[in-house]
């Protein structure tokens, strides 16, 4: 989800927490902004892209240099037609020494950048973000996989995985698991590519939404693991041999979701159980005072806690 000051449908919700009223008439209230949020889609415009081409498979610096030059034929559409901010972002993508193992530039952007060596790593964390998340907005993306592949140390990858289109917190895609629906090929294809023994996922806010929905097809990986999410896409636990583990921060306002469903005639609204609840099945661990933006905040408790995962090591519970 996203931390924009606007205030969206969605970030009225913590609101209505606080009402003196009783739980069933904020679900009510609840379901009447959904409602709303369905007919008030938001209107966006597009920064025109080149089609991608196929880069190299494996994880070689030939697969780098062909996406690093996919890259700059999209800074140089971007700059051409005017578009001077995400000229700049696509030249500091473009970058020596950053590594991309695929990327598109169109329909708000889709990417998977690599940190650390990524072909020798005894372990692979993957980052799936949440909603409000493209080239435009990489930047949080980046600086969290930067801040836990510094705690993972040498031994350890991180992948940053831009690879779906995201909702948008002033849209009606973002209260309905389609545009997880959309990802789950995606995902499940890196998975394969990455060899899923040693990968672990690491799903934030609508991301965990994205992990629910692909886990049945994950194969046997390392860790699953939901954070400030809003849901986990299913009505029961994740059909998944792998341990799902599940955190949130204690002011993290994504608490305050009702997990309702509202069917309609052409859709259902809804993110499924709370990931942090007994009937999820995931084991729950600590992941301090933190906002929904603050998990990956280098020194946080939940940092550790998550890096300790993927190493393999208990965290605290």
């Amino acid at each position: 989800m996203s931390t924009r000051s606007r205030r969206t449908p969605l970030a009225r919700l913590p609101l209505l927490a606080r009402l003196p009223v009783p739980a069933r008439l904020r679900r009510k209230v609840f379901t009447a902004v959904l409602a709303t949020s369905v007919v008030v889609p938001l209107a966006g415009s597009e920064v025109p892209a080149p089609a991608p081409n196929r880069p190299p498979g494996g994880l070689t610096e030939a697969r780098y240099a062909a996406v690093r030059q996919g890259i700059l034929a999209a800074e140089r559409m971007a700059a051409g037609r005017g578009q001077a901010r995400r000229a700049a972002a696509l030249r500091a993508m473009a970058e020596p020494g950053r590594r991309f193992l695929c990327f598109d530039g169109r329909a708000g952007g889709r990417s998977a950048e690599v940190f650390g060596d990524l072909a020798g790593a005894a372990r692979v964390a993957v980052l799936v973000p949440g909603s409000d998340t493209g080239l435009d907005t990489y930047g949080r993306l980046r600086a969290g996989a930067l801040a836990l592949q510094r705690e993972l140390g040498d031994r350890a990858a991180v992948v940053a995985w831009l690879g779906y289109r995201t909702p948008s917190t002033l849209g009606a895609a973002v209260l309905t698991t389609g545009r997880a629906d959309e990802a789950v090929p995606g995902l499940q294809s890196l998975v394969r590519e990455l060899g899923p023994a040693r990968v672990s996922l690491l799903c934030h806010s609508y991301g965990a939404v994205v992990c629910g929905r692909a886990a049945a097809g994950l194969g046997d990986v390392a860790n699953i693991v939901l954070y400030g999410g809003p849901g986990t896409g299913t009505s029961g636990p994740l059909r998944t041999p792998a341990p799902v583990w599940a955190a949130r921060g204690t002011r993290d306002w994504i608490a305050n979701v009702p997990h309702v469903q509202l069917r309609l005639p052409f859709l259902t609204l809804g993110l499924g159980l709370d990931p942090v609840s007994p009937s999820s099945g995931a084991r729950v661990f600590a992941a301090g005072d933190g906002g929904h933006s603050d998990y990956l905040r280098p020194g946080s408790l939940f940092l550790r806690n998550v890096a300790a995962i993927v190493s393999g090591v208990a965290p605290d519970a």
